[in-house]
């Protein structure tokens, strides 16, 4: 071999390596160790931990692959992110993991084509965050006796926030005292959130026509990476 040529194999592994460069990765979906199962997906991603803002992507699987229909500038807790399973009540932490959503609800008229379930919010709507109360992070409407107004939120109060919104299955089915109560996906408020995901009025509304419950579309939160990202759920 004369001085200075590379060897065949060499030149052969420096084009392959070359060629992937260029290939874009695979979408956030399939990088993911759990989806939840369904053919929807919502992904609401932060940079790290410390993120009041990041981005939510809605996706549809067909034909074996994922695609986003959708995308918007998200919001998230005043004090960042935490691993779900961790949280604390009262922390203004998003909690990260995977979750289902089970319906949705908001003070205005669903959108058209929207297929969840759609509560209306009228007066005397509250969802109890009271620690003692039977009704720990539930819906209750009136507010049920042994749950303390100074600890739930009177859901009419919050008319930009609430204007849609989708519950978030977290610490819903088997509510753990002290975890949290209320966490939502809903339209932005002023600035971060409690512990909730927003997003603009525009894109909450584009979410609900989009999501089918038939489709088992579900909700994942998370890091772009560390301990608590997104691919980890």
């Amino acid at each position: 071999m004369r001085p200075g040529a590379a060897p065949a194999a060499v030149l052969v592994c420096l084009s392959l390596l070359l060629l992937g460069a260029g290939r874009p990765s695979a979408p956030l979906p399939d990088r993911m160790a759990d989806t939840g199962g369904g053919t929807q997906l919502i992904t609401a991603v932060a940079p790290a931990t410390g993120s009041t803002t990041g981005t939510v992507t809605w996706w549809d699987r067909e034909g074996g692959r994922w695609a986003a229909a959708g995308s918007a500038p998200a919001r998230f807790g005043a004090n960042g992110l935490t691993e779900g399973a961790a949280r604390r009540q009262g922390t203004n932490t998003t909690p990260t993991g995977l979750y289902g959503m089970p319906y949705a609800f908001g003070i205005d008229a669903a959108p058209r084509g929207t297929a969840y379930t759609y509560r209306p919010v009228r007066q005397n709507s509250w969802w109890c965050q009271d620690n003692d109360s039977r009704s720990y992070n539930r819906w209750t409407e009136p507010r049920a006796a042994d749950c303390r107004a100074a600890r739930a939120e009177h859901l009419i109060g919050y008319r930009a926030q609430y204007a849609h919104a989708l519950v978030v299955d977290f610490n819903y089915r088997r509510p753990v005292r002290g975890r949290g109560a209320g966490i939502f996906l809903h339209v932005n408020g002023r600035g971060a959130t409690a512990g909730c995901v927003s997003v603009p009025k525009a894109a909450m509304r584009e979410i609900l026509r989009w999501a089918d419950p038939a489709r088992g579309p579900h909700l994942a939160i998370g890091t772009g990476s560390g301990r608590t990202a997104i691919t980890r759920y």
